[in-house]
């Protein structure tokens, strides 16, 4: 879901490539100060760049609704989830910045169009229930695609992923759990349980990116072991394992299709409107334009702020050289 635009970058191969597949292939982790070819170093800014891009743009969605959250107990969570969205985007910055790349050269990167950030965060958060549909299918489809992430071949990002699948599972289970009360509430809030999972299923589905025929560079990425699994089966493991979910809370996932197939083992399921989904990356999704707004104001409000600490580092820096 965070490579949906990346391009793996490969090249002929030299002796010191095929002994960097050589460790690949052997499972060893590679370390920031460890020799790497140019392509293998660029996918993974692109990758890990709009994976951080896309927990701080996904702050946006649910920081709408911290201030109308009905109760005092979901005001709480809610905060300390946005929280948690802010940490993932700086360890993921960071773990950005070992491979020679500045938040600040990421965030330009986004703010120009260069980079982009999961599709998912350019549609509204209309009703509460989209809290609910936003932990419960958003976080849910996260998790599906970051815990084999934890066993990519670079260290720090491996790393960070640790923590953030710790945290990212209790933002699926706080999700599930404003579904379930809205589910088993009134009519009304029956209706606007249904209501967010009828707009939030397929672009759910489109999180994990285009088809595997579309797709034409994870191949690489996964020779790299940048990227563990093919968009098509991690899409397929999120249905299988959210429909029987849906069916317990007594939801109905709006897909006419839907249905158990014996032979596979597996649901078959419509396809998203992939037209739909390019859209969204290009910018034009319903709320791509306020996202990147937000996001650019933020960014030149806080100049200031990047100034002062510029300012003092160099002071400092002059008052030790000084010093010597």
């Amino acid at each position: 879901m965070y490579a949906q635009l990346v391009k793996s970058e490969a090249s002929s191969e030299t002796q010191a490539d095929r002994d960097f597949q050589a460790r690949i292939d052997r499972g060893d982790t590679i370390e920031p100060k460890d020799w790497m070819p140019e392509g293998y170093r660029r996918t993974l800014i692109r990758q890990i760049g709009q994976h951080a891009h896309s927990e701080i743009v996904g702050q946006l969605p649910e920081g709408n609704w911290i201030t109308r959250a009905p109760t005092l107990e979901r005001k709480a969570i809610l905060l300390a989830k946005v929280q948690d969205e802010a940490g993932h985007g700086l360890y993921l910055y960071c773990a950005a910045e070992t491979l020679g790349v500045s938040r600040d050269d990421l965030t330009r990167q986004l703010l120009d169009g260069r980079m982009k950030y999961s599709s998912i965060f350019s549609y509204p958060t209309l009703t509460w229930a989209d809290m609910g549909a936003v932990g419960w299918l958003v976080d849910g489809a996260a998790i599906m695609n970051q815990v084999p992430l934890q066993r990519t071949s670079y260290g720090p990002y491996a790393r960070a992923m640790v923590r953030i699948c710790k945290e990212e599972s209790f933002h699926q289970r706080q999700g599930f759990d404003v579904m379930m009360k809205m589910a088993n509430g009134t009519s009304a809030q029956r209706r606007m349980a249904q209501d967010a999972l009828d707009r939030f299923w397929f672009p759910a589905l489109m999180m994990f990116g285009p088809s595997d025929a579309e797709s034409v560079h994870s191949a690489q990425s996964m020779r790299w072991r940048i990227k563990m699994n093919t968009n098509d089966e991690l899409r397929q493991k999120f249905v299988d394992q959210t429909v029987p979910q849906a069916e317990y809370l007594g939801l109905t996932v709006p897909d006419p299709d839907l249905a158990w197939n014996e032979e596979t083992g597996h649901y078959d399921f419509t396809e998203p409107d992939w037209d739909e989904f390019f859209a969204v990356l290009k910018g034009d999704g319903p709320c791509s334009a306020d996202r990147i707004d937000a996001k650019r104001k933020a960014w030149d409000d806080g100049a200031w702020v990047r100034e002062g600490l510029m300012a003092h580092a160099a002071k400092k820096a002059a008052a030790a050289l000084a010093a010597e």
